[in-house]
């Protein structure tokens, strides 16, 4: 599945994750992807947007 935004193009971030011994390993953060049903024009069409563009009001529900 692609976690991409078809809105604001937001995408898994990478980084490590640091233990309590500060052992390092590689891990990454996805984003809140939902695929909804959006009006676009006078259709409507299934996107993949993340919640901050829901909250937002980037893109109208059907």
């Amino acid at each position: 599945m692609s976690y991409r935004c078809e809105v604001c193009g937001k995408e898994p971030w990478y980084g490590k994750q640091v233990t309590f011994s500060h052992k390092r390993s590689s891990r990454r953060w996805l984003p809140n992807i939902q695929r909804i049903r959006v009006r676009h024009g006078s259709n409507t069409r299934r996107m993949r947007v993340c919640t901050s563009c829901l909250k937002a009001g980037k893109v109208e529900k059907a």
